[in-house]
């Protein structure tokens, strides 16, 4: 399942996903990752959650970026729940269609079982029709 928190930059995004991800803790039964550009939010973050600093990887579109979730999903079979700060930019999708990444996302979260929220820096009206379904907060 794909979640979407829609928004423009300096909306807010983030901190939602935050509290999300801090909320998530007391309910999954199984492991969540937080997924990030930087390791800023460390600090935000619960400690049972397992941060992910994306750009100390080689990911470098938007293939490599699906390369990259398929190996932390097949290292983790417990995951529950992934959190995708910045999508935009950890998928090296800015400026582009997103449409088939958020299909492929379903796709594996279907098959693993896992969801994954995603924060977008666009508003819920400029998302292609396959994503518009899946928002879940616009800011």
């Amino acid at each position: 399942m794909v979640q979407i928190i829609a928004g423009k930059k300096g909306k807010g995004k983030t901190k939602h996903l935050l509290e999300r991800a801090n909320a998530a803790v007391k309910t999954a039964k199984g492991s969540i990752v937080y997924l990030d550009k930087s390791s800023k939010h460390m600090y935000e973050l619960s400690n049972k959650i397992r941060l992910i600093n994306v750009n100390e990887f080689p990911v470098s579109s938007s293939e490599s970026f699906i390369g990259f979730i398929s190996g932390i999903i097949s290292q983790d079979h417990d995951l529950e729940i992934m959190f995708l700060d910045s999508f935009l930019k950890l998928a090296v999708l800015e400026g582009e269609d997103i449409s088939q990444t958020i299909a492929t996302l379903e796709k594996i979260g279907e098959k693993y079982h896992v969801t994954f929220v995603l924060s977008i820096s666009l508003d819920a009206d400029e998302l292609p029709d396959n994503a518009k379904g899946d928002v879940i907060l616009s800011l």
